[in-house]
């Protein structure tokens, strides 16, 4: 009774351990099935390399060592801020303005129209007049008053075309044309531009701007023998002016001519339309050939054949020739000479050389700024301080008259650059 009361009480016991263990292993299994271990939701981490933390606590990470920036590794576990960089990144380029698809690039460019005008101011003898000031000039353009914004005596050299007639006409043409370049070249300076330049049917450039005298003398040298008994004034002068439009500055032309035009294309109204349109270019002609003329009015000489053309030149037409002359100069702010003998050939080039040299130069904003290709007339004066006459003594203190030399307009139009 005793036996079995005991083996009852044990029975009990082992029954009520045993419902306690399977409730705790029931627990247990349900908390596996719904919490999945680390081990079964990453991969196999026995072949992933361990990090230091993970080595100093038996391959297991430690609790008090964040995890790396980036957010944890799975659906579980603490979240971790990420760590600052020392690093900043850089901020950003700014960002340029996108060019526009077909909106070409430009850029402004505003001209402001201003005129030059070279003026010279000698004695009726032709001697320079020095000392004058800015309020001594008053410029008109087409009758208005013009206010000076620069003014200066220009000493710079010379860039200049010798340009001469020389052609198959008589004995006295061709020893005055050289002559006369002989002269001119005499009288040029180590920094001088020239260029030579001879004509007939056509011209000729004998040596392109250079500033070696012994150049100019080589080229010179070379007119021996004339080809053509045509002299085309005007096609070579034509010529030399749209080759001057290209060179930067004043510019000179020194026509050495009878200025007789026989055979040229074009005629005299186009070629005084060139020089209207052609800028800082001023013409000096030397007229040649006087002494023929001077034969001709002392042996009454009615018509002088021109070589193998067998053009006849009567007076009239040394008149027509010289007036032309006068115009082209007076065009373009220069001088005409006329010289009768051989000797005064030095004496003349030598006065250009001064004329060039020895200018006033202005400018002014017009007050007409229309760039209309219309042609502006300049009229130059020159006065006292006061606004009234300008008085010249000579040296004995007698009065003397003064004669301003200025070109007689422009034509107010664009300029490519």
């Amino acid at each position: 009774m005793f036996n079995q009361c005991v083996d009852k009480t044990l029975q009990g016991t082992w029954d009520n351990y045993r419902m306690r263990f399977l409730s705790l292993a029931c627990a247990l299994a349900l908390l596996a099935g719904a919490v999945p271990s680390r081990a079964q939701s990453q991969p196999d981490q026995q072949s992933q390399p361990q990090t230091p933390a993970q080595t100093q606590n038996n391959g297991k990470p430690k609790q008090d060592v964040p995890a790396e920036a980036g957010g944890p590794d799975s659906n579980v576990g603490p979240y971790a801020i990420p760590k600052k960089r020392d690093d900043a990144t850089p901020p950003p380029p700014p960002v340029s303005a996108k060019r526009v698809e077909g909106l070409p690039d430009y850029s402004l460019k505003v001209n402001v129209p201003l005129v030059n005008v070279d003026v010279l101011v000698t004695t009726r003898d032709g001697q320079f007049i020095p000392g004058l000031k800015e309020n001594n000039f008053r410029i008109l353009e087409d009758g208005v008053p013009q206010a000076v914004t620069n003014f200066n005596v220009s000493q710079a050299p010379i860039t200049a075309v010798l340009l001469v007639e020389f052609a198959s006409t008589n004995y006295f043409m061709l020893r005055d044309t050289l002559n006369a370049s002989y002269a001119f070249a005499n009288t040029l300076k180590k920094d001088d531009w020239v260029a030579i330049t001879y004509y007939d049917m056509q011209p000729h450039i004998l040596a392109d701007f250079t500033q070696d005298k012994k150049a100019v003398f080589g080229a010179l040298n070379q007119l021996r023998i004339p080809g053509f008994a045509e002299t085309n004034e005007f096609d070579a002068l034509y010529d030399t002016l749209d080759r001057l439009e290209r060179v930067e500055g004043k510019k000179y032309i020194i026509l050495v001519s009878t200025g007789i035009d026989t055979f040229s294309r074009l005629t005299y109204d186009k070629i005084l339309k060139k020089i209207k349109d052609t800028k800082d270019v001023t013409i000096f002609p030397v007229s040649i050939g006087w002494a023929l003329r001077e034969y001709c009015e002392t042996h009454g000489c009615t018509g002088i054949s021109h070589g193998m053309a067998s053009y006849r030149i009567q007076p009239i037409d040394y008149l027509q020739a010289d007036n032309e002359m006068k115009t082209f100069a007076a065009m373009t702010g220069g001088r005409a000479y006329f010289p009768r003998f051989q000797a005064e050939f030095s004496e003349i080039f030598q006065q250009i050389g001064e004329d060039i040299r020895k200018q006033y130069s202005l400018s002014y904003h017009p007050t007409n700024t229309k760039l209309d290709g219309t042609y502006r007339k300049l009229k130059v004066q020159v006065v006292a301080a006061d606004g009234g006459p300008l008085k010249v003594k000579d040296q004995k203190g007698k009065d003397v008259k003064i004669e301003v030399v200025a070109r007689d307009g422009y034509t107010a139009k664009h300029t490519v650059d």
